[in-house]
């Protein structure tokens, strides 16, 4: 096959196939503007220590996003009286939460820390769309962003304690008089030890270390703390015991989330959804294990974890074993395809623009972010997201994209001159000018027969400006490689 470098690569190396596949499973799509700052940074791993150090790295661009749709920035407080008021519903807000989230992850430069922040969104899970835990929803996904790579003990009381937990599981109204489980109980089986680890008894003890915790229901929604509706008086779960005499059970709170964040059992549950996550599936016990003692060595600090993941030689064999989901899918596609948003204007006018209509891209495939309605978080695994139906909804999405269809407004997509290195051009040479653009990789003679059959252009045939191809088939060509095992795994 002839060789020949892109002029968007001209003195640009490509990613050895290690790098690639490190970089490309710990961001939302390898671009050329990455794989330069990899570069940059002396290669894939100097690239990820770099990342997990995010307030080293700029992301202004990243940061001004939120300003695109102003009710993100507002209280809790405003949010809610602005719905009672009938001036804007808190759903409607939380629809532009999922659009920033998206556009974020286009967007930012902190590539690792998105995907960590995602990791513990679903992990931690508080619906959208939850009723009146929507008022703190933004704030609560801050918190999961600030904590994301530090130590999961922190972490774990920062999310345990938030209004919008406290609300999505109904703890805001247990009192001594009349607990409620809900929180208690989810703690144990989703945030922590897991199944088999706990009793009955250990749940209703849990779910009185947290009575107490509330926010103030119909009026601000401001967090407080109700010390009379704390219940005191010994208590135990699993190892953890406590006389729990003070009326203010903050304490024992804090004491409680510490022992659960460093058992052991927290340790394995904590490694696992890592490695499944970020390595494959069915990861093997040796490395879940190794990762576990990495966590418990380092006061469960979530950076050695990382750091020992994507090193070990589970991680390298992992090529292409993870199929992305709808919303990354969507954002690769957006930076596969450098697509530039604009910002939508307020009110009905912005209704079409791309920068709103990304959400509804991501819908149409399978999910929204962090629509999952139950506490457990949306499958990080690849049946979930394997269906034939979600492989045809997909495709759909890609041919709107790559025939910039839709989304049309506030959207600049790239026109074909851009796309090809010169006129006149062989196709074979062609296509794989494309696939290092789009894939980060040299084309194979699989892919080059895939793209002679969609567009019925020979390898060797001669393509010129008034082609056919460039007349009215490229989105044929781009589609081919957009659907290609290549890209819908990462």
């Amino acid at each position: 096959m002839t060789t020949y470098t892109p002029a968007h690569y001209r003195g640009q190396k490509l990613l050895p196939a290690a790098a690639r596949h490190l970089v490309g499973r710990f961001s939302y799509g390898l671009t050329l503007t990455l794989a330069r700052q990899v570069g940059a940074a002396g290669g894939a791993l100097g690239w990820f220590d770099h990342q997990l150090d995010p307030g080293a790295v700029d992301d202004g661009r990243a940061d001004e996003l939120r300003s695109w749709w102003p009710s993100l920035s507002r209280s809790a407080t405003d949010i809610w009286h602005r719905q009672r008021d009938g001036v804007e519903g808190g759903w409607e807000v939380m629809e532009d939460y999922q659009r920033w989230v998206l556009l974020r992850r286009i967007r930012s430069r902190r590539q690792v820390l998105e995907a960590v922040t995602e990791l513990w969104e679903n992990h931690f899970n508080v619906p959208v769309y939850n009723d009146n835990a929507w008022f703190w929803r933004r704030q609560y996904g801050d918190t999961i962003r600030a904590g994301a790579l530090g130590r999961f003990d922190d972490l774990l009381h920062a999310v345990v304690t938030h209004p919008a937990m406290l609300i999505n599981l109904d703890n805001v109204s247990s009192s001594a008089a009349h607990p409620n489980e809900n929180l208690g109980r989810e703690l144990l089986e989703l945030h922590t030890v897991g199944r088999g680890e706990y009793d009955e008894d250990d749940v209703k003890g849990s779910a009185r270390i947290l009575t107490g915790w509330s926010a103030d229901m119909w009026d601000t929604f401001d967090p407080v703390y109700r010390q009379k509706w704390h219940d005191t008086g010994p208590v135990q779960v699993m190892g953890f015991a406590d006389p729990n005499a003070d009326a203010d059970g903050r304490r024992v709170t804090r004491a409680y989330l510490t022992y659960l964040a460093h058992h052991e059992a927290t340790a394995r549950r904590v490694a696992r959804k890592l490695a499944v996550k970020f390595v494959s599936d069915d990861p093997s016990d040796a490395l879940v294990a190794r990762l576990a003692a990495v966590y418990l060595d380092n006061s469960t600090e979530i950076r050695p974890v990382l750091r020992a993941l994507v090193r070990s030689s589970e991680f390298a064999r992992s090529v292409g074993a993870k199929v992305r989901d709808p919303g990354e899918d969507v954002v690769a596609t957006y930076r596969a395809l450098d697509v530039r948003l604009d910002r939508p204007p307020a009110g009905d006018a912005g209704d079409s623009y791309a920068a709103n209509q990304i959400v509804w891209q991501a819908d149409s495939i399978g999910t929204k972010p962090f629509d999952w309605p139950r506490p457990d978080g949306q499958p990080i695994d690849n049946d979930a997201w394997s269906s034939p139906s979600r492989m045809l909804a997909t495709m759909s999405v890609h041919l709107d994209m790559a025939g910039t269809w839709w989304p049309d407004k506030g959207a600049t997509y790239h026109s074909t001159a851009w796309w090809v290195p010169r006129y006149p051009i062989r196709f074979d040479v062609l296509v794989d000018a494309l696939s290092q653009r789009i894939l980060h990789r040299r084309s194979t003679a699989q892919l080059l027969q895939a793209c002679c059959e969609a567009v019925d252009v020979q390898p060797r045939e001669r393509i010129t400006k008034d082609h056919g191809l460039v007349r009215w088939n490229w989105y044929r060509l781009l589609t081919t490689f957009l659907d290609s095992p290549a890209f819908l795994t990462r």
